[in-house]
């Protein structure tokens, strides 16, 4: 097929709207089900990049989840401890360890649930039957991978009255180096970034301790990558082959360091015992159960734990997780990896980031400030390697 036509761009007044091959060719993407629409591509393509350049660089199956043209998050196929498959909601699952693809994907949707809500899926391997039943039963626009088992693609073409959106790439498909994009009837062209995210970009550690363990070098290669495919300014906390916090499109990067470091709290809070045990009521539907434990973690909305509301959501009165108990368990965290898309211009993302447990950051350096930066990290005995390549994105 060399052209596809879609109900509409980015909002319904858009019309017409296509995607095609500018040289005539054929197109790399077949829709097996479902009509993707203009900002599902946008998300497809970018996260089919992601997955498949994490696979490439750490040789483990890779799942992303995508909105609105940037990660909620993206993984590696490790497998889950018990309360992280709790906190994920895939704890009913018996053989999830089974399948390194769908772990990837288990911990990508499981990050950052509240904005992964109608997130686009994509999977750098075939998806099998597993990683479509996780797939399945959350609210989702589509998914993106290099080809489906057939129980896996049945599974798919059931979800949403058979509405729902399949899409298969071609793994071989290489873009032209050079990429245009129009914007107010004015054509921009750029090389495309090609630039390889790989162990050998955090060989420059400027820091005074320079430990780099390989867990960690790991989990910096998770977050290198996912900026790649993130609306810059942006930030990303990583831990255990997934990231877990990733804050975009802010103007100020000590905005992008906070919002992403209050993701990956929230992601592990989640994860605290008193969290795990809400007794939720049986009829609550999974985004509600979301829903609910952001609030009673965060105190965002609604008070869940008051009185008068607490018996819409739980068939007993839960206990309060005190401000205390969440200082305390934040404190456990330790061991994070953090990346930035450009050089941290003031020390303090270093004092948000080790709020969060972060002992490893990569960024590109090149500020006038990098000796304060570097001393900070030095303060907290943190290990920090200079890539020299900014990962700015649009």
């Amino acid at each position: 097929m060399k052209e596809l036509e879609l109900k509409y761009g980015c909002n319904p007044n858009q019309k017409p709207a296509r995607i095609f091959m500018r040289d005539g060719g054929e197109l790399p993407v077949t829709v097996l089900n479902g009509k993707p629409g203009y900002i599902n591509f946008l998300d497809a393509l970018n996260a089919w990049q992601l997955v498949k350049e994490l696979k490439e660089a750490l040789g483990l199956p890779a799942a992303a989840s995508f909105k609105h043209v940037s990660p909620t998050c993206a993984a590696v196929g490790l497998p889950l401890s018990g309360p992280l498959q709790k906190a994920c909601f895939v704890d009913d699952i018996p053989d999830l360890s089974a399948s390194p693809l769908a772990c990837a994907y288990a911990r990508a949707r499981g990050a950052d649930r509240l904005c992964s809500f109608g997130d686009w899926a994509a999977l750098s391997d075939v998806c099998d039957a597993t990683t479509a039943k996780l797939i399945a039963r959350e609210v989702s626009d589509g998914v993106i991978a290099p080809g489906y088992t057939s129980e896996a693609l049945e599974i798919l073409q059931a979800k949403r009255k058979g509405g729902y959106a399949v899409v298969q790439i071609n793994p071989d498909y290489e873009p032209a180096l050079q990429e245009t994009k129009d914007v107010f009837g004015i054509t921009f062209e750029q090389g495309r970034n090609n630039s390889k995210i790989g162990l050998e970009l955090l060989n420059n550690i400027v820091t005074n301790n320079d430990y780099l363990p390989d867990t960690a070098r790991r989990d910096l290669i998770v977050a290198l990558i996912t900026l790649k495919y993130t609306q810059s300014n942006s930030v990303c906390y990583a831990k255990d082959g997934q990231a877990i916090g990733v804050g975009a499109g802010q103007q100020s990067r000590i905005h992008c360091t906070r919002l992403a470091g209050s993701k990956a709290d929230t992601w592990h809070l989640r994860q605290h015992p008193k969290t795990l045990a809400l007794p939720f009521i049986p009829t609550l539907s999974r985004p509600e159960r979301d829903n609910i434990v952001d609030s009673y973690i965060n105190g965002n909305e609604e008070d869940v734990c008051a009185d008068g509301v607490w018996h819409k959501y739980f068939w007993h009165h839960p206990e309060r997780l005190t401000c205390g108990e969440a200082r305390a368990w934040l404190d456990n965290l330790k061991e994070v990896s953090l990346a930035s898309d450009a050089f941290f211009p003031f020390a303090d993302n270093i004092e948000r980031a080790r709020r969060s447990g972060v002992r490893y950051v990569a960024e590109p350096g090149g500020s006038i400030r990098d000796d304060l930066v570097i001393s900070k990290c030095n303060d907290y005995d943190m290990v920090m390697a200079f890539t020299g390549l900014r990962l700015f994105h649009h």
